[in-house]
């Protein structure tokens, strides 16, 4: 984020500015602002459907500049939903971050933070409770930029930043908040701090910063709720405002007849007419509408949403016309649908009524929905986003044309070197998409990714993912006897052992192995194997008795990929892609064709050296 640069996430906007709208994938409108004249960002927002009664409608006014300093590490974020579903279902999120000024990333962390929170936070399933929602994804930021901070030699460096965010859904605010940054409320009586300052006192009246996001690997974050009534304000402030501005003074702008915009930036100017030596950052938030009715027992139904009745084509539900079943097994179902209303078609994945009574696996299903619109890749097939109210639990994903890899490998023995590259790096920057958002798929498998007629590859089910800092525990998958899952899936993880990317690395690696031979690397009996000392047992196939015309060099990078030793296997996928393109060298050195080569070389510089001896010997002789 550049110094004097404030990206708004909002529907509308009152006050006429420069700005370029964009529609995002979550159905909001992105609206950029940036006064050149005193490097002073604003904008003014407002719900645009006030004519309903029973509809969430708050004006927004935030600010944020560097002042004194040479960069503005603060970052202020907010957005409101353009569809009256989501205002309803989602609410309203703002949120603010103050990047920790000796932290080197402070102003990237504060950047991520805020946005990832928002953008994150208008994925989640609309089953999700907004504290629960909120936590999650604020826990997998913290993990996210915690690791990015080891790359910082000093430990005082890294990608650091408070955090004070807030979603009002009805008549409730939602709090969320680390850091010494801080959220008032503000209801024409008084002002009140609704959160705590997380500092530490270390004497001669100096405080340092005790919590913040990306400080360590677990994040302790504050989570409170606040009831709101109609002309409530709520202020959103970094200690370069709060530090400076007396509470009087802070009462005396909200309480004026101002707008909140307008409130926002007298809240800056005063900061710095009182000296402040801090980016000084500030969001307002006025409570202009609230609906009629709480939704707190319409929350709690949706959380808990039964599950579809059998489906049959011709069958109608939530506006969805079925045309044909796809896929059915003892755990889901997939279903080509169409949208009664616009006509387009998607897929509908519907949990299966053998686990209607089992919380944890309800709680997946849910969760694969929330995964699925976080990653974003051509590689990975969408999920849609939900665009009217769900009677039943399932979700929409895109429809991709085409056949499983599975069976392409089947019609397509021995494929071209060209092609089945092309496959094998369109699945690894699927899978890389995954490891972005601190996610491993862990399943992946032939007959889990699409190939289209074009050649396009897209990786299609997420139902087993680990997400790092989300789940409390790793949970190693279980096996019902499928074929095709243990074949593909690392042996660490199914004897309990989470290896990260070099698990998903192992899978596209016995993939590989699988397009070039159409076997398995270990054959068959792998998936008997029930214990270490079962694979233990197991040897490596060579891919050339296959296929004999793979080099040894290539067979020797699946062997590596495939290893269950993690020591004896590749760390990166980037690593494991760079060995199938081009020749490693270690790999020829006790390649037998490598060393004819070598000995027929030393055999004709030994003939060329003894003939210049005689050569040399004869002139001597005869000179």
């Amino acid at each position: 984020m550049s110094e004097d640069k404030q990206s708004v996430k909002a529907v509308s906007t009152e006050n006429k500015i420069d700005c370029s709208v964009k529609t995002s994938q979550s159905e909001f409108q992105a609206l950029n602002t940036h006064n050149t004249s005193n490097t002073h960002n604003t904008l003014n927002t407002k719900n645009s459907s006030p004519a309903h009664t029973s509809v969430l409608s708050v004006q927004i006014g935030q600010s944020s500049i560097k002042g004194i300093k040479d960069n503005n590490e603060d970052y202020v974020a907010s957005q409101i939903p353009q569809s009256l579903y989501q205002l309803e279902n989602k609410g309203v999120a703002v949120a603010l971050a103050d990047g920790v000024s000796s932290a080197e990333a402070g102003k990237e962390a504060s950047y991520t933070a805020v946005t990832n929170f928002i953008e994150d936070y208008f994925q989640t399933p609309d089953t999700w409770s907004v504290s629960h929602a909120g936590q999650k994804i604020l826990t997998a930021i913290n993990l996210k930029l915690f690791r990015k901070s080891h790359e910082f030699v000093s430990e005082n460096k890294g990608y650091l930043c408070t955090f004070s965010g807030m979603v009002i859904k009805s008549h409730i605010a939602h709090i969320f908040h680390a850091g010494d940054s801080r959220i008032y409320h503000y209801n024409s009586e008084e002002l009140r701090q609704v959160t705590r300052d997380h500092t530490a006192l270390i004497g001669k009246g100096r405080n340092i910063l005790a919590r913040a996001v990306g400080m360590d690997s677990s994040l302790n974050i504050d989570y409170s709720k606040l009831s709101l009534k109609k002309e409530d304000q709520v202020l959103l402030t970094s200690d370069g405002v709060h530090d400076f501005v007396p509470d009087e003074l802070l009462v005396k702008t909200l309480n004026s007849q101002m707008t909140a915009q307008q409130k926002s930036d007298a809240l800056v100017n005063h900061a710095v007419k009182m000296g402040s030596d801090d980016n000084i950052s500030c969001i307002v938030v006025e409570v202009e509408q609230l609906p009629e009715e709480s939704l707190d027992d319409y929350n709690t139904r949706l959380t808990r949403l039964p599950f579809p009745p059998e489906l049959g084509v011709g069958m109608r539900i939530d506006g969805y016309l079925i045309k044909r079943e796809l896929f059915a097994s003892s755990r889901s179902q997939l279903y080509l649908v169409e949208n009664e209303e616009t006509g387009e078609q998607s897929v509908m994945k519907t949990p299966s009524v053998n686990y209607e009574r089992d919380i944890a696996y309800i709680d997946r299903f849910i969760q694969e929905e929330w995964i699925g619109k976080r990653v974003d890749s051509p590689n990975v097939v969408k999920t849609l986003a939900q665009k009217s109210k769900r009677n039943f639990l399932y979700y929409l994903m895109e429809y991709v044309h085409g056949e499983t890899l599975e069976n392409w490998i089947k019609l397509n023995p021995f494929p071209k070197p060209a092609v089945a590259i092309k496959i094998i790096e369109q699945i690894a920057a699927g899978i890389k998409a995954f490891h972005e958002q601190e996610t491993i798929h862990q399943d992946l498998k032939p007959g889990n990714i699409m190939l289209s007629p074009e050649g396009k590859v897209k990786i299609v089910d997420f139902g087993s993912v680990y997400i790092a800092g989300v789940a409390e525990v790793f949970r190693p998958l279980i096996h019902e006897g499928v074929l095709g899952t243990a074949s593909y899936s690392d042996p660490q993880y199914l004897m309990g052992k989470n290896s990260g990317i070099q698990g998903d690395l192992y899978a596209l690696s016995t993939i590989t192995y699988e397009i070039f031979t159409g076997q398995l690397p270990y054959g068959e009996g792998i998936e008997e194997c029930q214990s270490w000392h079962d694979y233990d047992r197991l040897r490596y196939r060579s891919a050339n008795q296959f296929n004999p015309v793979i080099p040894l060099w290539f067979d020797r990078a699946l062997e590596r990929g495939v290893a269950f030793e993690l020591s004896n296997r590749y760390l990166t996928i980037e690593e494991f892609l760079t060995d199938v393109h081009n020749p490693n060298p270690d790999f020829l050195l006790d390649d037998p064709s490598y060393k004819k080569d070598k000995s027929q070389t030393l055999f004709w510089q030994i003939i060329s050296g003894f003939w210049l001896l005689t050569l040399l010997l004869l002139y001597v002789l005869f000179s």
